[in-house]
């Protein structure tokens, strides 16, 4: 792994900085508080993104509200982008993960979420949190870190780096399960089933026995209820039909109830209906005589008519036509009489005033007494005949009267007789019409009551037909054939329900017997399972040992190789060992061990880095299968001078160092600067870290 360039943005001293690394040992040097770890913590924060303490304080630049690192690198010839921000929430700093991407050249291959993009790093890198800050990144005052905690606290955190501590985890966990299976396996030795097995299997074959048994019992009373069950349907049959039968019969009783009661109906109407007939006939027979009588009477005043000359058969109006010329005759009569009556008066006073005077009254001229006597002769012989006239009239006069009188009696006798006649023969009409329509109705009602008897004859003679006895029979044949058929069906389900019972008690039985078996099976496993977790437990036991004694071995190597590239062919050779707990020790010429505490503060300083560097190089080799390729170093020239030659000295050891593909080292010191391939100057000025790139 090589990183390419980081870029900050508001990150501590740096508000807007690009800087660019190198293959080899890159140096990145300046003064105090001038911005030169803040790249290292960066790194660490792009790659990682959680805060090396509670907060990102340490991390944001103050006041302001954004920030964001991006750090570009390249792994197995292939390019990296990887970026992640900060955001300032009311007092609190957290990461801003709409910032949070990671590229494969130009292709995004995780954004957002933290935990994805870190999954993806270690797939590209093999690097976690873990190993990045033991080994990687050794920060400022934790070179000597390791060499200066106690051996057994050293042991535990390098067994954990390697991996070792999972043996002790493992032959701890183990133990557990041992215990568990052990447990399990007393547990089933003392199990009733796997105990007591011989008894049930025994009891699996009694039951067995009692279950074939049962099975044919079984079958012979299916049979018989089969047959049970087909004389109980055909005797139902049987039944329902005869029931039909009865239902039909007691329909035809009601029937035959109707029948009669119509048939009463019938008689009772018909006898209304005669004596209606007989009334009817009474009736029209009393209006034909009233008919006669009043026919009779018309006859005798038309015969009335006829003898006053009046044509009888004229119709009433003509009649009254002719009464009214009786009364024109006798009024030309009585006007004949009047004139005759005034003719005699006016003679009369002639004859008075001859008697008195000799004049003639019409001409006023003077008579003579013989010719005065012989016109009042004359004159009175004049009224005589006028007095026999009117006597003659008078009497036409009273005959015609009586004529008129005895017509118009005889004419309004017929008018009175005539509507009355007309009234007869329409009241005759209509009771000779109602009549018809009675014998009519008489003669349907006849009719209806010989068929209804005839109906009535026919029921009489389907109840006839009907035995009761016979369904009866039938009927205790159906109950016995229930009864049979129902104490079959009873058996049946109670061997039925013993036969389930027996099943059910079969199968727990087997299935006990099958568990017990499964039980003795699971026993014997156990018991080679305990056999086989002791022989791991014991193996895990000693194996982390004598993997420790490997790992110390080459780690000695590697540190010793380490050492020697540092110390160079200038001073004088450094010989360590290591032991258990991997604490190195310095060998003298003499052959004693010398505790690195006993050492000088570069000495110490050359050597931390050698253990740091060696224990690198093991842990990445067996965590990742290759080499540690990137080291970061945060001031490493602690406790070195430049007096003696040790920074010099260190730096040169560094630059030297090949094996590991980049080094990024942040100093103070110009001298340890000098030794480096490319150098990077970081400055401050106005409050911001400015970066240069030297060589």
């Amino acid at each position: 792994m090589k990183i390419e360039v980081v870029q900050l943005e508001n990150i501590r001293s740096h508000v807007k900085s690009t800087v660019p690394f190198a293959r080899g040992f890159n140096c990145l040097v300046g003064g105090l508080g001038c911005g030169k770890s803040s790249i290292l913590y960066a790194i660490d924060f792009a790659f990682f993104g959680d805060p090396l303490g509670r907060s990102y304080e340490y991390l944001l630049r103050e006041g302001a509200e954004n920030g964001k690192v991006t750090v570009e690198f390249t792994q197995n010839g292939k390019s990296y982008k990887i970026s992640r921000g900060l955001k300032r929430r009311g007092k609190g700093i957290s990461q801003d993960f709409d910032e949070l991407k990671f590229f494969q050249g130009e292709n995004l291959i995780a954004s957002v979420k933290s935990d994805a993009v870190e999954e993806q790093l270690k797939l590209v890198t093999g690097l976690d949190k873990e190993l990045f800050r033991e080994i990687v990144w050794v920060r400022q005052e934790h070179l000597k870190e390791l060499l200066d905690v106690a051996p057994r606290e050293r042991q535990k955190r390098l067994d954990e780096l390697f991996g070792l501590s999972d043996y002790e985890t493992a032959w701890s966990n183990l133990s557990v399960f041992q215990r568990e299976y052990e447990g399990e396996k007393r547990a089933y030795e003392k199990d009733p089933d796997i105990v007591g097995i011989e008894k049930l299997n025994a009891e699996y074959s009694r039951l067995a026995e009692e279950f074939s048994l049962l099975e044919m019992n079984l079958q012979e009373i299916t049979r018989r209820l089969g047959e049970a069950k087909k004389t109980l349907e055909e005797a139902e049959l049987k039944l329902r039909k005869l029931e039909e039968l009865k239902t039909f019969i007691d329909e035809l009783k009601m029937k035959e109830a109707k029948l009669q009661a119509d048939l009463a109906n019938i008689e009772h109407s018909s006898a209304s209906l005669a004596e209606k007939i007989e009334g009817k006939k009474l009736a029209i027979e009393n209006l034909r005589q009233r008919l006669n009588s009043m026919e009779t009477q018309i006859q005798s005043y038309r015969g009335k008519l006829k003898e006053t000359g009046i044509p009888a058969d004229q119709p009433i109006e003509n009649l009254r036509r002719y009464l009214l010329s009786f009364d024109d005759q006798i009024a030309s009569l009585k006007a004949e009489q009047e004139a005759a009556l005034r003719n005699m008066q006016t003679d009369q006073k002639r004859i008075s005033s001859l008697s008195t005077e000799n004049r003639c009254p019409l001409c006023l001229q003077p008579l003579s007494n013989d010719y005065k006597n012989g016109l009042m002769q004359r004159i009175q012989k004049e009224n005589a005949e006028r007095q026999k006239t009117i006597s003659q009239l008078q009497s036409e006069i009273e005959e015609l009267k009586q004529i008129k009188e005895k017509a118009s009696n005889a004419i309004s006798n017929l008018q009175t007789l005539t509507p009355r006649i007309e009234d007869l023969k329409s009241r005759i009409t209509e009771e000779e019409k109602a009549l018809a329509e009675l014998s009519k109705e008489f003669e349907g009602k006849q009719r209806l009551e010989t068929e209804l008897r005839v109906q009535l004859e026919k029921v009489h003679a389907e109840i006839g037909r009907f035995d009761v006895s016979e369904l009866e029979n039938v009927k205790k044949l159906r109950e016995q054939a229930f009864r049979q058929y129902y104490s079959l069906e009873s058996d049946l389900r109670t061997r039925e329900n013993r036969k389930k019972d027996l099943m059910k008690r079969l199968d727990d039985i087997k299935e006990r017997i099958d568990h017990a078996q499964q039980k003795i099976e699971r026993m014997e496993k156990l018991s080679k399972v305990v056999g086989v977790i002791g022989s791991i437990r014991d193996a895990y036991r000693s194996i982390q040992p004598k993997l420790r004694s490997e790992f110390v071995k080459v780690l000695k190597n590697f540190v010793q190789q380490v050492l020697d590239n540092l110390v160079g062919g200038e001073g004088s050779p450094i010989n360590i060992t290591i032991d258990e707990t991997y604490t190195p020790y310095v060998l003298s010429e003499s052959g004693g061990e010398r505790e690195v505490s006993n050492l000088s503060g570069g000495e110490r300083t050359l050597i931390a880095l050698a253990y740091r560097l060696g224990l690198g190089q093991l842990i990445m080799q067996s965590k990742i299968g290759h080499g540690l390729s990137l080291l970061l170093l945060d001031e490493p020239t602690e406790s070195l001078g430049r007096e003696d030659g040790s920074i010099d000295r260190l730096a040169e050891a560094i630059s030297r160092f090949k094996a590991i593909e980049q080094i990024i080292a942040v100093t103070h010191s110009e001298a340890f600067a000098e030794k480096a391939e490319h150098v990077i100057r970081v400055e401050k000025e106005d409050g911001q870290s400015k970066i240069y790139v030297e060589k």
